[in-house]
């Protein structure tokens, strides 16, 4: 276990993961004033759409149209997921700086999920990373379900430490540990954590901890315990799983810029800003926030 780090860099998924699993349509100039309002904020990555099959994840079909219209802010990295060659060619074309593909610590999930093995999604996978990379275009990882699983229950540290260690070498830069449904708790974390930084230099790991049952920011606070660097979070606590009944958002970006405000740790982001960000969404949304943090400060 190390000291904390002196900043944290924040991907906020707010815009992708975040919008993903809105019942209702969502309109492309709140999309829009969602992504102007992050980069204002402060956030350098934003993972601003998906484009993989509008007939799984319709709200993500107007992907395109999302980067076509972006006012891209200096020094502000936009990224997409891309599943495959398909989605990889339709990155391209709408200038995305960087890509993500996604697999699992489950075999359950995958089948769910992307409708393959794990060892399957890895083999769809290398072409498209091995592409993007031919392009210079970056390539992230993820990894779900790394602290239960909604159809196994519980993932050996062992599993996510092998795809994860798959991923790395197959050319991701990254790799987003993510606890899909939210059900991990801080010893079960650092469990994880340490299975995987025996594999991977910390420096290429992130987590990503959804807030179902509460634990989120306790997760983090072991992941920066850690040495983990990098924490992706939703504005608003916005979010879900399509693929994990139950599964609420992720943490909130402003519950984990306050926290880590108050221990001393940089991230580069105004809470203020970033708050009426939350609040300007979560209005054309029709709902409430889910930060706790934006909550506190709307009340004052």
């Amino acid at each position: 276990m190390s000291a904390y780090p002196n900043a944290v860099r924040i991907v906020e998924v707010g815009p992708r993961d975040g919008l993903q699993n809105e019942p209702s349509s969502i309109a492309l100039s709140d999309k829009l004033n969602l992504i102007h309002g992050l980069a204002e904020a402060g956030l350098k990555v934003i993972e601003a759409g998906s484009f993989v099959s509008p007939k799984w994840v319709p709200q993500m079909a107007d992907s395109g149209e999302v980067f076509a219209n972006i006012q891209r802010a200096a020094g502000v990295r936009y990224t997409a997921l891309t599943p495959n060659m398909k989605g990889l060619d339709a990155a391209i074309a709408a200038k995305v700086d960087e890509v993500a593909v996604f697999g699992a610590a489950s075999e359950s999930f995958s089948q769910k999920n992307i409708n393959c093995s794990i060892d399957e999604s890895l083999q769809r996978f290398s072409p498209v990373v091995e592409r993007a990379r031919l392009l210079s275009i970056p390539v992230r990882g993820y990894v779900s379900c790394v602290l239960g699983c909604p159809y196994e229950g519980k993932i050996a540290p062992a599993e996510v430490a092998k795809v994860s260690r798959q991923l790395l070498d197959m050319g991701c830069y990254e790799i987003s540990l993510g606890d899909t449904i939210g059900t991990g708790t801080p010893v079960k974390t650092a469990a994880m954590l340490e299975a995987v930084l025996d594999v991977i230099p910390r420096d290429k790991v992130a987590v990503h901890f959804h807030d179902t049952y509460g634990q989120a920011l306790a997760n983090i606070l072991v992941a920066l315990q850690h040495g983990i660097a990098t924490v992706d979070s939703a504005v608003a606590g916005l979010g879900g799983c399509p693929y994990a009944k139950g599964a609420s958002g992720n943490v909130a970006t402003e519950d984990v810029v306050y926290m880590l405000d108050g221990m001393g740790i940089s991230s580069g982001v105004d809470l203020h800003k970033l708050a009426a960000a939350g609040q300007a969404i979560t209005q054309a949304l029709g709902r409430k926030t889910q930060s706790k943090v934006a909550l506190a400060l709307a009340s004052r």
